[in-house]
């Protein structure tokens, strides 16, 4: 993907709010052995690309001046309740060193799995990202987990994950082997089943008293 940036001469609080109001945001750009350089880009743009699944995991052509360099989303600042990116990080990538990157998953073929067809499970999503390595040529927008196999009461972990080539895992101590997604079967509580039962035989019994009241009524 391809992002416009300008530079930026002026830094400070002051600055970046009358930037803001400008209809711009302040951004900055680290890394590999350039200084970091302060930008600002315009805000609508990078508001709607933010909204973008690729623009957060994708090698992006970063363009000041019209001369053009790899980078990666690193951080955003969002305001706490308006609609308005209040800052923006970018880092600098080389085509020789590897990242290190959280991919979103997508989870298909769920629907065609028997589990889900045949016995009602129902999937549940345990991560929606996994944190891996490779250079930047081989960095994956997204990570499909294919879920046609996936039986009751099994689950998919990270490991089970087919990765693309070129591509590593990241797994930390505390998470071995992370759950990705399982599935199981919905339970209903007895104590609501039971509950429920009595409820609807009381309901006749409760619309019969008025029909006995006007039986009597008659007579009298």
């Amino acid at each position: 993907m391809k992002v416009v940036a300008f530079e930026r001469s002026v830094q400070g609080t002051g600055a970046s709010r009358r930037l803001r109001n400008s209809g711009k945001t302040p951004g900055i750009i680290y890394g590999s052995k350039d200084p970091a350089q302060v930008i600002e880009l315009d805000h609508n743009a990078l508001f709607h690309a933010l909204r973008k699944e690729a623009f957060h995991s994708s090698i992006l052509d970063l363009e000041i001046g019209g001369k053009a360099q790899k980078v990666l989303l690193r951080d955003y600042q969002m305001h706490p309740f308006k609609p308005l990116v209040l800052h923006i990080d970018f880092q600098r990538v080389s085509a020789t060193e590897k990242i290190h990157m959280r991919i979103p998953l997508h989870f298909t073929h769920a629907d065609e799995s028997a589990a889900v067809k045949l016995q009602g499970a129902v999937i549940s999503h345990i991560a929606n990202d996994l944190e891996i390595s490779c250079l930047p040529a081989d960095l994956p927008e997204f990570i499909e987990v294919n879920l046609a196999n996936i039986e009751v009461g099994h689950a998919i972990h990270a490991k089970d994950v087919a990765l693309p080539k070129g591509v590593s895992l990241v797994l930390h101590v505390e998470q071995e082997n992370p759950v990705l997604v399982n599935a199981r079967i919905p339970t209903v509580k007895a104590a609501d089943t039971e509950e429920a039962a009595p409820a609807a035989a009381a309901a006749p019994a409760a619309g019969a008293a008025p029909a006995d009241a006007a039986k009597e009524k008659d007579k009298a």
